[in-house]
């Protein structure tokens, strides 16, 4: 297939790059590269896919060196004009769109982005898909949709009614809009909650990042809610595994779907919505053990109440996913972790 890629130079777009073109895929990847973190590592996952710095403009596209069947280009989702015109010619069969603005605390001071990214955005490529003959579109969501839910593990088939940020808010407004068009246009569209997303090449404004680095370099780790709270942290291979497998099941519409009863994860319209977690909530002090156990060394630590936005716990119900793919995220937390901080030793030469 010929597949758009949506935030290729972000953490998981790039290795959702690889991993197509490793099964034979043609890709376009496409990303604004923004300094919301330092660019040079997006560059440097770009660099992995065989495009290099100097060969990235805005609106140009750069043919990758390693692979045929790998171009890129820098580009905003919410540029609207620039969007009609890459569909027109793009001839996409598939879309994965990973690209957003991302991260729950920065949406409760730079509200604006997220709206222009995650909403403004993906109307253009809802737009695109209709109007180009797109078989499927795949998204991402997120585990933050739940909010204030209580019931755990989260399941696709309870409401999300609650978001805690705007960053959820925006996810879950996705959904909607995709929902939308998959029964207006019958347009395929499946969205994908994604819990704690953590490895190699992972965002420097996550914890996995922040913890690794402040161990290694003699400081001390803020530690939010004095350590009592859960998340389902999930490899990035298995989130990538997910993601592809995926996108070969193009849903068809529940021709049992109840009006009098409506299933939230389903549709008689093509939609549908998974999660995908590693179904094993690990408490925070649990997961800086793995990390001090990964590293040698103890962490210093500084307790502080929970943040605005944060939830309590994630913890997510995957039988769906594996009931449709045959396939559920399993990589154990340590093991993750250790393949992480030897990434991070080895790419900032520790």
């Amino acid at each position: 297939m010929k597949i758009l890629v949506t935030g290729a130079a972000g953490f998981i777009g790039s290795a959702v790059c690889r991993r197509l073109l490793d099964k034979g895929d043609t890709v376009v990847g496409l990303d604004n590269i923004n300094s919301y973190y330092d660019p040079e590592l997006k560059y440097g996952r770009l660099k992995g896919l065989g495009i290099s710095k100097e060969e990235v403009a805005w609106y140009k596209f750069a043919q990758s060196t390693t692979d045929e069947r790998f171009c890129f280009i820098r580009m905003n989702l919410e540029d609207t004009q620039a969007m009609q015109m890459l569909f027109a010619n793009g001839n996409f069969d598939a879309v994965v769109n990973l690209g957003a603005q991302a991260g729950v605390r920065y949406s409760i001071t730079n509200p604006q982005a997220y709206i222009e990214s995650n909403v403004d955005g993906f109307i253009n490529i809802l737009e695109g898909c209709r109007h180009n003959n797109v078989k499927h579109l795949v998204y991402a969501s997120s585990s933050s949709v739940y909010g204030l839910n209580g019931k755990v593990p989260f399941s696709e088939h309870d409401g999300i009614a609650h978001p805690v940020s705007l960053y959820a808010a925006t996810k879950k407004s996705n959904e909607l809009m995709a929902h939308a068009y998959s029964k207006l246009y019958n347009l395929p569209t499946t969205g994908l909650r994604f819990f704690t997303v953590y490895g190699p090449w992972g965002r420097p404004d996550m914890s996995p990042f922040l913890f690794i680095d402040a161990i290694l370099h003699d400081r001390s780790i803020k530690v939010f809610n004095n350590g009592d709270m859960y998340r389902d942290f999930t490899y990035i291979d298995d989130i990538v595994e997910g993601i592809v497998r995926i996108l070969d099941v193009v849903p068809e519409g529940n021709k049992e779907w109840d009006e009098t009863n409506p299933d939230p994860a389903t549709s008689p319209a093509p939609y549908r919505v998974y999660n995908i977690g590693n179904q094993q909530p690990t408490k925070l002090m649990d997961y800086i053990k793995c990390i001090e156990n990964a590293i040698g060394r103890e962490a210093k630590k500084e307790f502080l109440p929970m943040q605005p936005g944060d939830v309590y716990q994630t913890y997510a119900d995957s039988s769906a996913l594996g009931e449709a793919t045959g396939f559920k995220p399993c990589t154990p937390l340590q093991n993750g972790i250790d393949r992480t901080v030897a990434w991070f030793k080895e790419y900032y030469n520790l």
